[in-house]
């Protein structure tokens, strides 16, 4: 037992060793844990960020100017006033991502209750505003012109006042940073213990190992602890430094605990790379079974469309997955908080997931090395 462990601890100094020497996947975690999560949480946001608007005000009303007051930052850029003929050529120059049209007599009709209709021309070819912001513009009309009338009537009886939980005021890049971490744990968990069983294959170094007093349990297993280690230390560092300190996300739950979910995990998908490693012949054919196999994991893990909103089927088999189970409990203990009590389920179920891959892994690095 004595030997067992000393041989496992010097390969995975070994193995640490020879990740040091690998200047490109140096690089790459260094980016993946700073640059890559700080990019991903302020790139493509889902709601709307100052977005250019014109307002042509044909009527010259008081509901009209209302309106035209209702757009402001950060959603919008401050609205301009424009005129009918400024339109097409404001917006062939980029100049307005949207262009709002009040028709004449538009308050008197909207008084009147005759349904007059405001016209809402918008630049589609900036996809990432065109769709999101059409919708909240009509929300706005909608909302400040009963606003606008109900304005000097009777107060209602009750008024609902929405309150969300965990992230107040909906800041994007509070999600977009954590769950960028999380799929970086994964990716380079299966690259990195990949990329070692592949550098000693191609090295030839592989066989200086077979013929030296270790067993293919020691060797696998050295890869699998220095690879967990090396990530987990990472993600720890990128979690405190990068994620708290410089992007300012509040993690409310308990550090030490979301660690002891992480090596649960890195254990699970290190066995996997492993595994990747002994069916493919060189890092091409590791390549394209590592994108055949990471991105169905991590677009039906949960953390970009909720769990609940596929189909059965795909949730029953999605169980089998180590990332549905990190994705839970990372999104439980950094955004609400929560405890041992209300994660233990996807711990053990990763315990259990990381044990059967561990073994399936070893049967066949044993047989790829017979």
């Amino acid at each position: 037992m004595r030997n067992t462990l000393r041989h496992i601890f010097h390969l995975g100094i070994k193995e640490l060793i020879g990740l040091s020497r690998d200047w490109m996947l140096v690089i790459l975690i260094f980016y993946s844990f700073t640059f890559g999560i700080s990019v991903a949480s302020k790139s493509q946001p889902d709601s709307l960020n100052k977005a250019s608007i014109a307002i042509v005000d044909e009527d010259g009303s008081q509901l009209s100017k209302y309106l035209s007051d209702a757009f402001m930052p950060p959603m919008f850029l401050p609205a301009k006033i424009i005129t009918r003929p400024e339109i097409d050529p404001g917006m062939d120059q980029g100049k307005y991502t949207f262009v709002v049209v009040i028709p004449y007599n538009f308050e008197r009709d909207v008084r009147a209750g005759l349904d007059p209709e405001i016209q809402l021309n918008v630049d589609a070819t900036r996809m990432s505003q065109a769709f999101t912001g059409a919708g909240y513009i009509q929300q706005i009309l909608q909302q400040e012109t009963a606003k606008f009338l109900n304005a000097g009537e009777s107060r209602q009886l009750a008024r609902i006042v929405k309150r969300n939980r965990f992230n107040p005021n909906l800041t994007q890049p509070w999600f977009s940073a954590v769950n960028q971490l999380v799929n970086n744990i994964t990716m380079l968990a299966i690259i990195l213990t990949g990329a070692a069983l592949i550098r000693e294959r191609e090295n030839g170094t592989l066989e200086h190992l077979l013929v030296m007093p270790v067993t293919s349990f020691e060797i696998m297993f050295s890869k699998v602890w220095s690879m967990l280690a090396v990530v987990l230390v990472s993600a720890g560092t990128s979690l405190l430094i990068v994620i708290q300190a410089i992007l300012g996300v509040p993690v409310e739950g308990s550090f030490l605990l979301y660690v002891l979910g992480m090596a649960l995990h890195l254990f699970a998908v290190t066995s996997l790379g492993i595994f990747l490693a002994c069916i493919a012949q060189n890092m091409p054919q590791l390549g394209m079974l590592f994108l055949l196999v990471l991105l169905p994991m991590q677009m039906l893990s949960g953390g970009m469309t909720p769990m609940e909103s596929m189909p059965r089927w795909v949730q029953l088999v999605m169980q089998a997955a180590p990332t549905t189970h990190f994705v839970e409990f990372s999104q439980a203990i950094l955004f609400r908080g929560a405890g041992l009590e209300v994660v233990w389920k996807p711990f053990v179920m990763l315990l259990i997931i990381g044990t059967v891959l561990f073994v399936v892994s070893l049967r066949s690095f044993r047989k790829s090395i017979a």
